[in-house]
């Protein structure tokens, strides 16, 4: 009989605790004497949940791979509403892009991030479009329509030799065999399917294609396309429509669906000669979108109905990693419930709150101080006030302005904390509450902020700087006046993000900009404008969190920004405003703690943990020979 080491090369290994591992150890068996257990690192598949998509949609186009990937346009109800939205995925959130030309749904999409298209569909004026527009990573073109509109479609191919395959056609709709192929240039009809079918999937380039499942009666039949004809392909184990798919003719991945007896979260995975099912994903749903051009070890699904309309994301891998998504979970408890925090201090394990208003709008002079589990109670501000400008740490921590019920113009106090006391510092040069504050104690700034005597609108564009005895303005200012925005960074590498503004336009903001110590310079856009949030991080890498938004009111939205754009994370567990959060954290460790829960004046005491999406090495017992 052969050894293990004459098979594989490798020799069983005797340790008396797991090693640290790494990507080495994959395929290596070693033996633990404490344990009497033997072990290896094998790849195996998996789903892994993600960041939801900014809009729940179902019905979209979808193309791409796992880490660029593009949702476009889709359905939602109630109340039903078609789209001409898209997105794009980083490979951990998505961002808002550029709108189609065409609101619809039920459509078909191929391609890349960079080199996409879209087709047919159903739109507000027609059942049946055959509408196509081309995406190259920020904008969409129209090109040259279908010969015959459809909807409930199969695409598959590139931007110059794409494929549609089946569908629905007229009114009362009726279920085609028709199939057409794009040139860069004009569309052209084809050899047809040898049966009808709609709402089946598409994977491959025009020349070596899948053509898989759909309705009527849940098929499980998968035709072969090499350019000119098609053939029987192996079957699928589950026969369904309305679902996922992605990869190429000898190596595809099919997952969710319609089947029988309803939604399916099964996933199948084709070599070539078989479908074989694998790990099924955690939400069951149809209409499910998904990034086409991926191969089948590393598939993406969004979207969909479950049967209602929802974001929801998760991504598939075959590895030898377990993935644990983003999250947001439950903390200590705040001592005194507060809102209008302004800021924070600190990070998730040694994280500071000052100030805020009660229910009243009376300033608390109160301040906490966590440890990564409990609140504590530390010493008083000398000034009760809220909507401080906040930065620093723990124990180096400075906030300035604020705002009272006596004193609703704000005030130009500024205190310093050194993890025992609070001092009185040098005072602003203007008096006024809800400034984004970023840098440090010693070195720290405060840009915008309100006062009604101020004109227009009551909210100034100024930048203070702080040198750790006095305020000194800067005669360069913010391009868009604010105040309760999100402030991050250094002196010389700030970040400003959303707030709220009075004039040209009124209203909360998405607008970013950043400081370099001396100038201001426009940024990436946020996907929502919001207002009254929490931050962490720096200039390059922050963590927005929470706030008010226009279409949600008390939101929970999180984003990320990357020093150039910004995504979306999973959102907090409960939307509110004015919380504080963890200045100097980081994108992957983050808390949010108090706040305002809606117009009913009701005050949270929560805290709220993040912590990024991480990958460890899974080592599995074996338990045969």
């Amino acid at each position: 009989m052969a050894t293990y080491e004459e098979i594989h090369g490798k020799r069983v290994e005797t340790f008396s605790s797991d090693p640290t591992l790494d990507s080495t150890y994959e395929g290596q068996v070693w033996f633990n004497s404490t344990s009497g257990t033997l072990k290896t690192v094998v790849a195996s598949a998996a789903w892994s949940s993600s960041t939801p998509m900014t809009t729940a949609r179902t019905d979209t186009g979808g193309f791409g791979i796992q880490t660029a990937a593009v949702a476009c346009a889709g359905f939602s109800t109630p109340p039903s509403t078609r789209y001409n939205l898209t997105e794009e995925y980083n490979g951990t959130g998505w961002s808002n892009s550029g709108n189609m030309n065409t609101t619809r749904a039920y459509l078909a999409g191929a391609g890349t991030l960079t080199a996409g298209i879209a087709m047919g569909g159903e739109t507000p004026s027609s059942p049946a479009s055959n509408a196509t527009e081309t995406y190259n990573g920020t904008s969409w073109t129209n090109a040259p329509n279908m010969v015959s509109g459809r909807y409930n479609l199969a695409g598959a191919g590139t931007t110059s030799a794409a494929l549609a395959m089946n569908g629905r056609l007229g009114s009362p709709p009726s279920i085609q065999n028709l199939v057409e192929e794009y040139n860069g240039s004009s569309w052209t009809a084809v050899t047809a399917t040898p049966y009808t079918t709609s709402s089946n999937s598409g994977i491959g380039l025009q020349t070596a294609a899948l053509n898989i499942g759909g309705e009527p009666s849940f098929r499980n039949n998968v035709l072969a396309y090499d350019g000119t004809n098609w053939t029987a392909s192996p079957t699928l184990n589950t026969g369904r429509d309305e679902m996922g798919a992605s990869g190429v003719s000898t190596a595809a991945i099919v997952f969710a669906g319609n089947s029988d007896p309803g939604l399916t979260a099964k996933t199948e995975q084709y070599d070539g000669t078989s479908w074989s099912e694998t790990a099924d994903m955690a939400t069951a749903r149809r209409y499910i979108g998904s990034a086409m051009a991926a191969p089948n070890t590393t598939s993406l699904g969004f979207g969909g109905g479950t049967p209602t309309t929802t974001g929801v994301t998760e991504e598939f891998n075959t590895s030898i990693n377990t993935i644990t998504a983003a999250a947001w979970a439950s903390g200590g408890n705040l001592n005194t419930p507060r809102k209008a925090i302004g800021g924070g201090f600190g990070t998730q394990t040694a994280g500071l709150i000052a100030g805020g208003n009660n229910s009243s709008n009376e300033g608390i002079a109160d301040s906490e101080e966590y440890n990564g589990t409990s609140w504590t109670e530390g010493p008083n501000m000398n000034y009760g006030r809220g909507w401080l400008a906040c930065c620093g740490t723990q124990t180096a921590a400075l906030g300035s302005g604020g705002y009272d019920i006596p004193q609703q113009d704000g005030d130009n106090k500024t205190e310093e904390y050194d993890g025992s006391t609070w001092t009185n510092g040098g005072n602003l040069n203007q008096e006024m509450y809800g400034g984004q504050g970023f840098g440090t104690q010693t070195a720290g700034v405060k840009a915008g902020g309100y006062n009604s005597s101020l004109p227009p609108g009551n909210v100034t564009a100024q930048t203070e700087e702080y040198d750790g005895s006095s305020w000194t303005v800067n005669p360069n200012s913010m391009g868009v006046a604010r105040y309760v925005g999100g402030g991050t960074g250094t002196a010389t590498a700030g970040l400003v993000s959303g707030g709220y503004r009075y004039s040209s336009p009124s209203g909360r903001t998405n607008v970013t900009e950043e400081y370099d110590g001396t100038n201001w310079t426009t940024g990436g856009t946020l996907n929502n404008s919001v207002n009254k949030v929490g931050v962490s991080g720096t200039q390059t890498a922050t963590l927005l969190f929470g706030g008010a938004t226009p279409a949600v009111g008390y939101a929970g939205i999180t984003e990320a920004y990357d020093g150039s754009s910004w995504s979306t994370r999973p959102s907090l567990a409960t939307g509110r405003t004015g919380g504080g959060g963890s200045f100097a954290g980081t994108t992957a460790s983050a808390f949010y703690a108090g706040g305002e829960l809606g117009p009913a004046t009701s005050l949270s005491n929560a805290t709220e943990e993040f912590t990024g999406e991480t990958t460890a090495i899974n080592a599995k017992t074996l338990t045969t020979s």
